[in-house]
């Protein structure tokens, strides 16, 4: 089976799999997370290496036209803030990190970070879970520093919805 037929069917899969509950109200999240990006299982250019965890609070706001199509914002008390999209299936928020990537000659150049996650429950895909895991990526601008490839640093992420 082709990498993009597989990719499709898991497409049609997961959206098939929707509860009815959700097709009145869509996915939306709201309220506060604890966002937890393992360092212990980070990959730097797809291989294994430590790096610090980094745990942060998130206070979500987000809406949804569908049960397919929602946005928001996300603030977080390590002080940033950033967009949330939900599409496919996935919630995403993406931000620039001035400053990321250090250089020998003392220029520093920017990274770009990307969550993906999505609501799970003992490793399945669960709609309305309080618990919602994907990953962490952040890469760097091809030709930075002189190295024609980017640095790309992935980190399994996890986000719990904390009480009220």
């Amino acid at each position: 089976m082709t990498r993009g037929l597989a990719l499709g069917l898991l497409g049609v899969l997961l959206v098939g799999t929707a509860p009815q509950a959700l097709a009145d109200s869509g996915p939306a999240l709201n309220g506060r997370y604890q966002a937890v990006s393992n360092g212990d299982f980070a990959k730097t250019n797809d291989v294994y290496r430590d790096l610090p965890s980094v745990v942060s609070v998130w206070t979500i706001e987000s809406t949804c036209t569908d049960p397919q199509t929602c946005t928001g914002r996300v603030i977080s008390d390590a002080g940033w803030e950033a967009d949330l999209v939900f599409q496919t299936a996935t919630w995403k928020v993406r931000r620039e990190l001035p400053d990321w990537q250090h250089c020998p000659d003392g220029t520093a150049r920017p990274g770009y970070q990307l969550y993906r996650f999505f609501p799970m429950a003992d490793g399945e895909i669960v709609e309305g879970s309080p618990v919602l895991g994907g990953d962490d990526t952040t890469t760097g601008e091809p030709g930075a520093c002189g190295v024609g490839y980017p640095v790309v640093i992935t980190m399994p992420f996890r986000l719990v919805k904390l009480p009220t």
